[in-house]
């Protein structure tokens, strides 16, 4: 597959994504929206990536492409590329997808568990995986929830065509990533009850292995059967 990956801020790249692409034979181009923000056509990939970054899907007034990157998602659905977001990503797609986004009770930062609840695609039971958001979203109509962790409800889901995977986690996560949040969204890491501090967050290396075999283990099935679209 051709996939285009479309990147917000410069220390958030697709870290662990690019192990898969790399092992799967995927031919990849990174959109640096962060440095200039031109966003690909539909005829550029077979596949869609929408990647995390510290703004809202909201702050159209400060960064004008977010409307328009949800009409490249809403118009790669309708052509049947499949889509998957991360993070931000994540709420732009179930925002494209006609679901509200909003901050959430609290914010998550670190390596928390999640737990399964749907079998619509593989994960683990309970996973510990990287967290860091504060906002949340609902449901998309037509999606089916697979993942949950105690702080936010909705941390992974599909649609029933299988289009569309929302991660609200980071399973791409590596520890070089974490380093660059903590050190470039140091002020993000306030005191909370679901907060790691950087010295915690920098400190972690159990989970990554967990979190890459869950990650390849999610995207192979997800991009099973998928096919280059035509036009």
């Amino acid at each position: 597959m051709h996939l285009a990956i479309l990147q917000h801020v410069a220390h958030e790249g697709p870290a662990a994504l690019l192990e898969w692409t790399g092992a799967r034979g995927h031919d990849t181009r990174i959109w640096p929206l962060h440095a200039e923000p031109v966003l690909p056509g539909l005829d550029d990939f077979d596949g869609l990536i929408v990647l995390g970054g510290g703004m809202s899907v909201h702050d159209g007034a400060a960064h004008p492409w977010l409307e328009p990157e949800r009409q490249l998602i809403r118009g790669a659905l309708a052509s049947g590329r499949p889509v998957l977001g991360i993070c931000l990503g994540a709420q732009q797609l179930a925002h494209a997808l006609g679901a509200e986004v909003f901050p959430g009770a609290e914010r998550e930062v670190g390596f928390w568990p999640i737990r399964r609840v749907g079998a619509a695609l593989p994960l683990p039971p309970e996973l510990p995986v990287c967290h860091w958001h504060g906002d949340t979203f609902e449901l998309p109509a037509d999606a089916e929830l697979l993942a949950s962790s105690q702080a936010c409800r909705n941390q992974v889901f599909v649609t029933t065509d299988g289009l569309s995977l929302g991660l609200q986690c980071h399973l791409e996560a590596t520890p070089e990533w974490v380093d660059a949040c903590c050190t470039h969204d140091a002020d993000y890491l306030v005191p909370g009850r679901w907060m790691q501090d950087a010295s915690r967050l920098r400190a972690e290396r159990n989970a990554y292995p967990k979190m890459h075999r869950a990650l390849h283990d999610l995207l192979d099935a997800f991009t099973a059967g998928a096919r280059p679209a035509q036009g």
